[in-house]
């Protein structure tokens, strides 16, 4: 007799509680969402006119939707009185594949509540402030493509962060899904049409895995799937799909046909025509042609920190992040425990590692990643607000601003101004993340802005420059007597760095240049006169390391060769190979995780013992 133990009735059963779950939760979402109220011009006419008015806002729509007067009134009506700058309309017929992906990511009370949440909607009518379009550079059009109503939705929430919404408006008339537009509208959305497709093979192998093992309960699983598009808008809901009972009954045929005519399709639209792309993979032969030396200082012979020779190296590794070309070293000083970049980057180096990172062709992916950020940015600013009120907030190396904005909604009050290197800076500015932008080194402001912020922040700051002293005297300047510091920094300390060793995400190589042990930090602190107030570890958890170990492997194994700095030898063939590595991967990237879930439950008790990537200080400034 078998007694081996099996999977797959547990798989079964957790594949039917995951739909039973997400059918419920896709059913409390929709009713959430609020419903336009039906009003003639005459009615609304008057009030609209007096109040904001058709005037103060335009119209972004798909072609093929049509906004009646009637539907418009009502439209600046709500958004007036609701108080929103960007009222999204979600087509009262929506078709039900589009009407569950939006519900799978969209949830309107979080929505509503997080204001670095992407910008995400029905793709079909768009109401939106003058103002708002003229900051965020964007003309009123008519005969977009959902594909770019969705890019331009996206854009558009940055600019009304905490005035983006969204109703229900049962006149209004949707189109029908388009699968040949689908890799077009995944890309416009910040997916992959890749990451999809490996989700999708993966879902499908489940549902293969438990019938396999478990007949009944994979049948069952299986059949909630089959009726989850009429168990949403079944009862009273607010959507009336017109194709609920056709695409629920016919949905594993009409899936297999969604995917495969998208997979055939015509690709997503490059972020950059040939000529541009041509140009920037020439300017990075150009740059490359005599090789990377030039892109380091000579070697240290001594501890940047306490100046002791006695230096052994940590590590050796390559760019993990772009896949640019160099080797870099990080060398330990065994006298204080500092880590650093030797040789480290000198000022052409540091251009060019950084380039197409936070800005051009990295730009949408630096965005969500610091858009995911939130739970870390509300920490920081409690952190603040358990030892003090500050009327003024100066973020050092802000990038666009997430943190100010976020911590804004724990600290009304407070005044957050940014400054960093980048253009990032002023455009938080324009977005009004910000109340004042600073271009530029932190410690060549430090003189003008001495004594004028109550709490200065250096968040994943102080390892990226290269001089983490400087910084430190910049910001004894620039603290008024009696206020904060904030730092947080990865921990060079703690086990994750070498059980992952090269695979440590927070090594951030070529950018990160200094590793600062917890004690040498508070030493240094001591002697600038700041008394530390408040450590913590567990809570300053970055996580996300297994994954990110899992996509760096990935990018070793199969690069991708759309990057300018890539070499397109073959490229048909490498971004075959790209995608089916990708594929491969997808149960690699489930148990990363749920070894990332794990270690971050665990870091809330371990974190004190080495179980957090990164420790935050916080420290009061003595007055005299």
């Amino acid at each position: 007799m078998n007694t081996g133990f099996s999977p797959f009735p547990w798989l079964a059963l957790l594949l039917l509680a995951a739909v039973l779950f997400g059918t419920l939760r896709s059913r409390r979402r929709l009713r959430r969402i609020p419903v336009l109220t039906a009003r003639s011009p005459a009615q609304a006419g008057e009030q609209a006119d007096r109040e904001a008015g058709p005037r103060d806002f335009a119209w972004l729509t798909v072609a093929g939707v049509t906004v009646d007067k009637e539907l418009e009134h009502s439209a600046v009506e709500f958004a007036t009185a609701q108080g929103l700058l960007v009222l999204d309309l979600v087509p009262g017929d929506m078709a039900v594949e589009p009407l569950l992906d939006l519900l799978h990511e969209f949830d309107p009370i979080a929505f509503r509540t997080d204001p670095v949440a992407r910008g995400r909607g029905a793709e079909h009518a768009l109401l939106v402030h003058t103002d708002v379009l003229r900051r965020a550079d964007v003309a009123p059009a008519r005969d977009l493509t959902r594909a770019e109503l969705a890019d331009v939705t996206a854009r558009l929430k940055r600019y009304a962060a905490r005035s983006t919404g969204h109703a229900i408006a049962p006149g209004l008339r949707g189109n029908p899904p388009d699968a040949r537009a689908y890799k077009a509208l995944t890309a416009a959305r910040g997916g992959s049409p890749v990451g999809s497709l490996g989700g999708l093979l993966g879902e499908t192998a489940a549902f293969a895995g438990a019938g396999y093992g478990t007949p009944f309960w994979g049948l069952l699983a299986f059949a909630a799937w089959w009726v989850q598009p009429y168990a949403v808008v079944a009862g009273s809901a607010p959507v009336r799909p017109r194709d609920a009972a056709v695409s629920t009954l016919g949905r594993p045929f009409l899936a297999a046909v969604r995917w495969l005519r998208a997979a055939a399709g015509p690709a997503a639209p490059a972020r950059w025509t040939p000529a541009e792309d041509a140009a920037r993979r020439s300017a990075y032969a150009a740059e490359l042609a005599d090789g990377t030396d030039r892109f380091f200082e000579p070697r240290a012979t001594a501890c940047p920190w306490c100046g002791s020779d006695r230096l052994r190296v940590r590590l050796r590794t390559k760019d993990r992040l772009q896949g640019k070309p160099g080797r870099f070293v990080l060398d330990r000083c065994r006298g204080c425990g500092h880590t650093f970049q030797n040789p480290r980057l000198s000022l052409d180096g540091l251009s060019f590692y950084y380039r197409d990172f936070y800005d051009g062709v990295g730009a949408d992916g630096a965005e969500s990643m610091f858009a995911g950020m939130t739970r870390h940015y509300r920490n920081r600013a409690r952190l603040v607000r358990r030892h003090a009120e500050p009327a003024r907030w100066l973020d050092v190396g802000t990038g666009h601003a997430h943190m100010c904005l976020v911590g804004k909604s724990e600290l009304p009050d407070t005044a957050f101004d940014g400054l960093d290197l980048g253009a990032g800076v002023e455009e938080a500015a324009r977005r009004g993340w910000i109340d004042h932008a600073y271009v530029g080194q932190f410690p060549d402001h430090a003189d003008s802005l001495a004594g004028r912020y109550d709490v200065v922040s250096m968040h994943h700051y102080l390892e990226h420059t290269r001089d983490p002293g400087a910084e430190l005297d910049a910001a004894a300047k620039v603290v008024t007597p009696g206020g904060h510091l904030l730092i947080e920094v990865p921990d060079p300390q703690c086990w994750y760095a070498r059980l992952l060793h090269r695979r440590w995400h927070p090594w951030f190589q070529p950018q990160h240049q200094h590793f600062v042990p917890l004690g040498n930090l508070t030493q240094a602190l001591t002697a600038r006169g700041f008394t530390v107030a408040e450590v913590e570890r567990g809570p300053a958890h970055q996580g996300q390391l297994f994954m990110a170990a899992a996509t760096a492997t990935l990018a070793a194994v199969a690069p991708d060769p759309r990057q300018p700095w890539a070499v397109p030898r073959f490229a048909p063939a490498r971004r075959v190979w790209r995608g089916a590595a990708a594929a491969v991967f997808v149960p690699v990237f489930a148990a990363a995780a749920l070894l990332d879930l794990l270690g971050s439950a665990a870091a809330r008790t371990l974190g004190p013992a080495g179980g957090s990537d990164a420790y935050r200080v916080l420290a009061r400034k003595e007055p005299g």
